[in-house]
């Protein structure tokens, strides 16, 4: 089993490091969601290392430390953290797979779009592409008035589980946020990759207009949509959390040249 890769900077909460392991030539780049942090999808990448995979779980530049930290930081920043965690996977691996959770899994989909040629398939947990909620409509003029509205974490139904993200959401963030929304929505017909899809029925953070949106885009021929009846938004840490990591491994067994073995150094 690895150990979480310590945390650079100073501020950085201990549970909130990222995950770095060099295993076999299949790899994995898993992205968590906005305002969280890789504490959402560590079990998730230590249960690949224990395949005997690459895996990256990298800390999106202001998370983990404080809110207002986030505030400073764009959907550039964000996404050029994923998309150099994956080209360096992609030095080492024969093969890589992006997946992500909620806003990391709208990462993961940029990634498909822009490198379509280099994502062998895409895994997502309730990603985040667009949202019915009116209120977002205000945040480019509220993002100018207010730093800060209610935080829309650990949406867990687990006890006792949590995934050491802000008690706040940070406006200019958000704004910035719904602006990648509308580039992955524009290039959704470049992903090709194949892609599984979980989705929770019950999640009190990301409706359904992204499920809707994402299979209706999305040029891939193979898509695995897959319900989780015993979860919340964050489910990666919730009841389903074994059911998605097994059914990660079927799907990448079955759809990724190499995903039955470790590869290098299994």
């Amino acid at each position: 089993m690895a150990s979480p890769t310590p945390a650079s900077g100073t501020g950085v909460r201990p549970e909130a490091a990222p995950l770095s392991h060099d295993g076999g030539t299949l790899g994995f780049l898993l992205s968590h969601g906005f305002t969280g942090s890789p504490a959402s999808m560590v079990p998730w990448g230590e249960h690949l290392v224990a395949q005997g995979h690459s895996v990256r779980v990298p800390r999106l530049p202001g998370h983990g430390t404080t809110w207002q930290d986030m505030n400073r930081t764009r959907w550039q920043d964000w996404y050029g953290t994923v998309e150099a965690a994956f080209l360096e996977l992609r030095e080492r691996c024969d093969h890589v797979v992006v997946g992500g959770l909620s806003m990391g899994g709208c990462l993961a989909l940029k990634l498909a779009e822009q490198h379509a040629d280099a994502v062998d398939a895409v895994v997502v947990v309730n990603p985040a592409i667009a949202s019915r909620r009116k209120d977002l409509k205000l945040v480019p003029v509220l993002q100018h008035v207010l730093p800060s509205m209610p935080g829309i974490g650990n949406d867990i139904k687990r006890p006792g589980t949590d995934e050491y993200g802000y008690d706040r959401t940070p406006l200019k963030a958000l704004a910035s946020m719904t602006k990648l929304w509308a580039e992955v929505r524009r290039d959704l017909g470049q992903v090709r990759a194949p892609l599984l899809y979980f989705r929770s029925t019950d999640d009190h953070v990301v409706d359904s207009w992204s499920r809707e949106l994402v299979l209706a885009g999305i040029s891939s021929s193979v898509v695995d949509d897959v319900t989780l009846t015993d979860s919340f938004h964050v489910a990666t840490l919730d009841h389903d959390a074994p059911l998605i990591f097994a059914r990660t491994d079927e799907f990448v067994a079955q759809h990724v040249s190499g995903g039955t073995s470790g590869g290098r150094g299994a």
